[in-house]
């Protein structure tokens, strides 16, 4: 057994004998924890009227504050063909959110030593050792590259500023860089062999960083990526429903995903050619992972609290904060996606509000966050002490707007 299979095993044992029980946040009427009733009645009121629009089937949305749950609802269907209401407990689709999960698996492995933040990770994956660089990255041509300069680095991949492109790029496309169908190590391979869209730390792109990350923390601790978080995340954090797939014993909690079609009613799409329930051969930590609202509110509540969950500590207070504020300089700022979106920056696997009044949305200044192509958000706002979080089954994710609906009623319900 190697050094760091020992660790891992002794690590699997005192998370094992560590109490899980009791995982539940407590609960306390909106008022005990500074929220308006009437307020919070207003979010139900939107999210009631979105369903009713047919712009979402259903949603289960969440706050807390001051640590207690305040708000817990659901509306619509899980599933519309068989009018079956939407459960508390329903499973959904992550999608980008699986990418602070995966991030904080990798810092639990940084705390332990196991790599350094400015590691190239040709160290660690010889592969990246050689890649190129495309020379236009607005019309990438295989035949057309250059020299890298600099390294991919850890930290790069935690700030997807690593230059790998995203999943969805007619270029990763046309060379199959991501199938569900193939493994963690042979898309490791498919993203080596393909060239960068700029130098590492140049510039913010979103993208597959955090699945070749997954990988890397196959590498540094001995496991597989699933078993690691199984055993060091979601066991400590009592997450029983956070999974790569839907087996049998959970199909009657996930459902369809919807899209509006021509005439504007909602209709079941398969978003992807391998579905949730069925055991993908990829273990993606980018965007593989479905989950419940009662399971990231555990997750969510352990950062807010500073790395420690019903007294499992899962990171330290100061590796929460270094993971929770920017890390890109100046010169990378503002990011987005097809255009620059001010008032956002990024740290190590978060979103992070570093101007208030540029962000769209009404959280406070240091708000980290992120949302999954599928219809969830969740934010973290330290300043007021809470989190929302809200998961519905929309393709596209917008819904029109029922999840900034729901953030603007929650900060609107605000009393002190």
């Amino acid at each position: 057994m190697s050094y760091r299979q020992l660790t891992f095993a002794v690590s699997l044992l005192l998370a094992l004998t560590s109490t899980i029980s009791a995982q539940d946040l407590s609960t306390a009427p909106p008022e005990a924890v500074g929220l308006s009733p009437q307020g919070l009645e207003r979010a139900t009121e939107q999210l009631t009227q979105h369903v009713s629009n047919g712009d979402v089937a259903g949603v289960v949305a969440a706050v807390v504050r001051r640590g207690k749950v305040a708000y817990f609802k659901s509306f619509g269907h899980i599933d519309l063909d068989a009018k079956k209401p939407m459960p508390t407990d329903a499973l959904f689709r992550l999608y980008s959110m699986t990418r602070p999960i995966t991030s904080l698996a990798a810092m639990i492995l940084w705390e332990e030593g196991a790599f350094k933040l400015d590691d190239p990770i040709s160290t660690y994956l010889p592969e990246f050792e050689d890649q190129r660089v495309f020379h236009n990255a607005s019309n990438p041509d295989l035949t057309n590259t250059r020299t890298r300069r600099g390294h991919i680095t850890v930290e790069h991949l935690l700030t997807h500023t690593s230059g790998l492109g995203g999943r969805h790029s007619a270029m990763y496309r046309a060379e199959q860089v991501r199938l569900r169908s193939i493994s963690l190590e042979q898309m490791v391979t498919n993203a080596a062999r393909m060239p960068l869209y700029e130098d590492p730390g140049t510039r913010w792109r979103y993208g597959i960083s955090t699945t070749i990350l997954g990988r890397l923390i196959e590498v540094w601790s001995g496991v597989s990526l699933d078993a690691f978080l199984n055993e060091r995340v979601f066991k400590p954090l009592g997450m029983k429903d956070t999974v790569f797939w839907v087996d049998p014993s959970r199909r009657d909690r996930f459902g369809p995903a919807y899209r509006p079609n021509s005439e504007g009613t909602l209709r079941p799409h398969a978003i992807e050619v391998v579905p949730f329930t069925e055991r993908p051969t990829l273990t993606e930590g980018g965007v593989g992972l479905v989950s419940t609202v009662p399971d990231y509110l555990r997750f969510t509540q352990m950062f807010l609290n500073g790395g420690t969950l019903n007294g499992n500590q899962v990171l330290k207070p100061e590796t929460v904060s270094l993971m929770t504020n920017n890390r890109l300089s100046d010169d990378i700022l503002p990011i987005g996606f097809s255009d620059p979106q001010p008032g956002r920056g990024w740290g190590l696997g978060f979103c992070v509000v570093i101007d208030g009044e540029q962000f769209p949305f009404p959280v406070s200044e240091g708000t980290f966050w992120w949302d999954g192509s599928s219809g969830t958000r969740f934010f973290i706002d330290q300043e007021e002490d809470m989190i929302t979080i809200i998961m519905a089954a929309a393709s596209p994710a917008h819904g029109n707007g029922f999840r900034e609906a729901f953030t603007d009623a929650v900060y609107d319900a605000i009393l002190n």
